[in-house]
């Protein structure tokens, strides 16, 4: 189970009951919500919890690496409580998001770009992204 005080202390973030909301409704959501699914999800219990602060925690999440940001490819921002190198399996279809950890893979991915030496780029991370459909 998440530990959301340890993770905001361990960033040396000021814990209050938003950023605690905010953490828990992302992490309990197994599929990769919009910050639209996490407001709603944050009200059932809270309701008078503004949108811009939601907004706002997210991002201060997301820049202190506590939560992922991810773009699917119609242009909506889901968010991931998983920070471990993992990809997405993407359904245009559905908008379903899975995780898809393969260690194999991220060991070829680095060592491709590696070798590539791409000139005036520092590569920080990889996020490989596969769109397709779920197949019953």
């Amino acid at each position: 189970m998440l530990n959301a005080r340890k993770i905001l202390n361990s960033k040396k973030l000021k814990i209050t009951p938003q950023r605690l909301e905010v953490l828990n409704a992302v992490s309990k959501s197994k599929n990769h919500p919009t910050a639209e699914n996490i407001i709603e999800l944050i009200r059932k219990n809270n309701p008078n919890i503004a949108v811009g602060t939601v907004y706002k925690t997210l991002e201060t999440f997301v820049n202190n690496g506590i939560v992922k940001k991810i773009e699917t490819s119609d242009g909506s921002m889901r968010y991931d409580a998983i920070t471990e190198q993992h990809h997405h399996l993407y359904s245009n279809e559905s908008e379903k998001i899975e995780d898809y950890f393969d260690e194999e893979l991220n060991v070829l991915l680095q060592n491709y770009f590696a070798n590539k030496a791409i000139p005036n780029f520092k590569l920080e991370d990889i996020k490989l992204q596969l769109i397709g459909k779920f197949e019953q």
